[in-house]
């Protein structure tokens, strides 16, 4: 397994509605998460800056790369659009995290 990490940001307010839609997740995309050998996603939430930190397992023979193609991603990226900074085709604006210490 890999681990994969990298920040988003939640708009000022929109902390409850992040967190109801979460706790509501589509079955369908973590249905496309687990497919895409996705393991252990979690996002956290710095309440002050806004800033959201992902941090997710990956399979060695994951498909990650092309969720982006998939539906109910695109759909579930422009239900959550209005909450936080996106880009053009509604996916978040992402920065990736590299690692640099990790205690088993």
């Amino acid at each position: 397994m890999k681990q994969v990490a990298f920040t988003m940001h939640l708009k000022p307010g929109n902390e409850v509605e992040y967190q109801r839609r979460h706790d509501e997740i589509w079955p369908e995309l973590s249905a496309a998460l687990t497919d895409a050998g996705v393991r252990d996603y979690s996002i956290f939430l710095d309440h002050q800056s806004g800033t959201l930190f992902a941090v997710q397992r990956q399979t060695d023979d994951n498909t990650a790369d092309d969720l982006p193609m998939h539906p109910v991603v695109q759909r579930w990226w422009a239900y959550m659009a209005d909450l936080m900074d996106t880009n053009p085709d509604n996916s978040p604006v992402t920065m990736p995290l590299e690692q640099v210490f990790y205690h088993e």
